[in-house]
């Protein structure tokens, strides 16, 4: 069976890039981007270093069809850059509700990438969410001003553990209500 037969998510297009699903083919540019320290301490999720087979888990998880994240690689293929400029997912909570995160490649950081990923992922609202909410740690100002941006609301702080750094790391958490 393909792994693109099983995803059964839409592919977004934005003005930069195209949304669409993980595929094996990604495993090589996520296990490069990923394996980056910088990426890895900007989210709570990716250890560093990165373990051997953590990204061929990774893409499984995305895959899978029971799974609680929906996942979609950032591509720059149509506009003659990188197939894989970053991640951006949607966790699904509960109530109508998702948490939005993504990470961008080093190379695209302050080019907008983000700027443009997440405001196309949230008009899409492929889950169908009523509300979305997201955390960057307090020391990734740049992530914060993509939500503020998107129309995002603080809500307060909070902390969050980073595998990467194997410790807590104070957060800012942000609520955008949809529809």
């Amino acid at each position: 069976m393909k792994l693109e037969q099983i995803i059964n998510q839409p592919v977004i297009e934005t003005a930069r890039s195209t949304l669409r699903p993980v595929r094996r083919s990604d495993s090589g540019l996520l296990q490069m981007y990923a394996g980056d320290q910088r990426v890895a301490q900007a989210t709570s999720s990716i250890p560093h270093p990165l373990p051997p087979g953590a990204v061929d888990n990774f893409i499984t998880r995305a895959a899978a069809e029971d799974r609680v994240e929906d996942v979609w690689v950032i591509d720059g293929s149509a506009h003659g850059e990188s197939e894989v400029k970053g991640v951006i997912s949607l966790k699904r909570l509960d109530r109508e509700q998702s948490e939005i995160a993504y990470w961008v490649a080093p190379i695209y950081w302050n080019t907008g990438i983000a700027t443009d990923a997440v405001p196309a992922l949230l008009a899409e609202n492929p889950l169908k969410n009523k509300t979305v909410f997201a955390a960057v740690f307090q020391d990734n100002p740049a992530s914060a001003r993509v939500l503020t941006n998107t129309g995002f609301e603080y809500i307060g702080d909070a902390e969050s553990h980073s595998v990467a750094r194997d410790a807590n790391v104070a957060t800012w958490t942000y609520i955008k209500r949809l529809g």
